[in-house]
């Protein structure tokens, strides 16, 4: 089967210059080159991630499976719909544990936001995430199904990852927009684990995680990681994990630091200075 995020490589590519072209001539800085080629770097490691045999499980999950569904226009809008919903549950996880931020974080690392950050994908996320679509399989959909819906879930969520594009009436009320998406990797505290969604918002809308743009965003993370190395960029939060593994006294306290909630806390943030075509260091 083709694979639609691999195709549309080309597509990323062309669409980030373009964007870049067009920061450089609003002169908005929205746009650092260094930044830019640390995501590309980052996405590009990320495609290892290709080679773990997620069809396969799909596929024996499918197969043990007593239940059988066929393609047909109602089947993929309940596919579709069934992977942004373990989606967002998958997404919402990657924030509240932080075994699984460790690997999320990559993604909101960046002090930027512009579309070469969509690609900026960590490269160890795939060895976990296809444990959240299981239930998916064993409800009868055929793994060609279900890697379908997914990269075009993956797709959607490319274009949102931008500032140019502002207010969206009511197509905001449904579907993720650029406003939401751009909450959502803010640092600002009312924005802190808000806006879940891929495709669609109502997730949030429903589950109590949703936030308006209301405030300039600041975006990256608590504890910025003021590092362009890619290698860097995935293991850092680990080493921090493990670091305060060995504070902690008791087995308990050490299970805590790998599945209890990252330590975010606003008040410990230090203060935060953008980056911009001025300041960037190149």
């Amino acid at each position: 089967m083709k694979n639609l995020i691999l195709s549309a490589i080309p597509f990323f590519l062309l669409t980030i210059i373009l964007e870049a072209v067009w920061d450089k001539i609003k002169g908005t800085g929205f746009v650092t080159w260094k930044d830019s080629l640390t995501n590309i770097a980052i996405g590009t490691g990320s495609l290892l991630g290709k080679f773990i045999p997620t069809a396969t499980i799909y596929w024996f999950c499918w197969y043990i499976s007593p239940l059988r569904i066929e393609p047909a226009w109602w089947s993929w809008a309940v596919v579709l719909l069934l992977d942004d919903f373990f989606y967002y549950w998958f997404h919402r996880i990657s924030h509240e544990s932080r075994f699984f931020w460790n690997m999320h974080v990559v993604h909101h690392s960046s002090d930027h936001y512009n579309l070469s950050v969509a690609v900026r994908q960590s490269w160890f996320g795939g060895l976990v995430a296809w444990v959240f679509y299981v239930p998916i399989a064993l409800l009868g959909f055929p793994p060609e199904m279900m890697l379908t819906a997914h990269a075009i879930n993956l797709l959607y969520q490319y274009w949102i990852h931008t500032q140019f594009i502002g207010r969206l009436g009511w197509l905001e009320w449904i579907f993720n927009c650029p406003t939401h998406h751009r909450v959502h990797h803010g640092v600002n505290e009312p924005y802190l684990d808000k806006n879940y969604g891929g495709i669609l918002i109502i997730w949030d809308r429903l589950f109590g995680t949703f936030a308006e743009e209301t405030e300039p965003v600041r975006y990256g993370i608590i504890k910025p990681l003021r590092s362009y190395n890619p290698l860097w960029a995935n293991l850092h939060a680990w080493k921090e994990m493990l670091d305060a593994m060995r504070t902690r006294p008791t087995w308990r306290e050490k299970w805590q630091c790998v599945w209890g909630a990252p330590a975010m806390n606003p008040a410990q943030a230090p203060a935060w200075q953008p980056e911009t075509r001025a300041t960037a260091q190149v």
